[in-house]
């Protein structure tokens, strides 16, 4: 088994076709079909399912994929490393949305201050993109809200935060410092979209409780969920530091839910098979050493 097999195998799966990889590697279809035989035969496992002349990968062969992802990522990195040692290196990460608003730059700004040759790459997405970005080894370290749910990667708290119950000035609720969680089963809700980490969360807590909510709307934008609830079109919960200034403008009412907590926990996150550079653990232990800032 050779980095070539490794090569091979990632371009079959990236492209779906032994015919596609063939030509993008520029390589013989026959030897591309050969070297998946032989990485099969070496290790004893069906990386593909063959099913209608079309390649389908096996569990197995997802799991393979992730270790040869990272191996040929890590080659890579040793060969640009040591054929360009004086090159400015560059950090990726990628942060949820509340964390890239609020907490990113902060971040950015005292690492430069010791790391001024590092490039930072960021991406700013929700969750689940972020943890998918870890996965296929786009990013170096993520910033998510809650825990990754994939067994590759590794998950380490580093602060809590709070998410806050929303409504308009005008709506019921904003009469009551506390309702009852089956006060949420017949009113509208504005919320994040599938995928975000606080969508999930709060989902998950309906769930417990028995309450199905009526989602009116769905949006990515913080910002068109604060106006739609301000206008009373609808409810929502939001990470309290996307909405703090809202707050204070009375633009909305934040409201508690009796007996429910809404903290959750935001994490730093890499694939287990990741080897984490000097700079990556020095920005991941300035979020630690800066989570009781915020």
């Amino acid at each position: 088994m050779t980095l070539r097999h490794l090569k091979i195998f990632i371009t079959v799966c990236e492209t779906g076709s032994v015919t596609l990889a063939g030509e993008k590697l520029f390589i013989a279809q026959p030897s591309i079909s050969l070297a998946i035989s032989e990485l099969e035969n070496y290790y004893g496992v069906k990386l593909f399912d063959r099913i209608s002349k079309r390649l389908h990968i096996t569990e197995i062969g997802k799991q393979f994929l992730q270790y040869a992802t990272h191996i040929i990522a890590l080659f890579d990195k040793m060969e640009n490393t040591m054929r360009n040692w004086d090159a400015i290196g560059t950090l990726r990460i990628g942060t949820s949305i509340t964390i890239g608003n609020y907490l990113l730059p902060n971040f950015v700004d005292e690492f430069k201050i010791t790391h001024p040759k590092i490039k930072i790459n960021a991406l700013i997405d929700n969750s689940e993109t972020i943890e998918n970005a870890v996965l296929k080894n786009e990013i170096d370290i993520g910033f998510i809200e809650g825990f990754a749910h994939n067994p590759f990667i590794e998950s380490r708290h580093f602060m809590d935060d709070n998410l806050v119950l929303i409504c308009s000035p005008d709506h019921p609720f904003a009469k009551r410092k506390t309702i009852n969680i089956n006060d949420l089963k017949n009113v509208d809700f504005i919320m994040r979209e599938k995928g975000s980490a606080g969508r999930e969360i709060f989902d998950d807590i309906l769930d417990l409780h028995g309450v199905k909510a009526s989602i009116l709307w769905q949006s990515s934008s913080t910002q068109a969920i604060v106006r739609a609830v301000s206008h009373n079109i609808g409810i929502s919960v939001l990470p309290y530091l996307l909405i703090k200034d809202s707050l204070k403008r009375n633009e909305i009412y934040a409201v508690n839910i009796e007996g429910v907590s809404l903290t959750r926990k935001f994490s730093i996150i890499y694939h287990k098979n990741k080897y984490l550079t000097q700079s990556a653990n020095d920005f991941i232990n300035l979020a630690y050493k800066n989570n009781s800032q915020y």
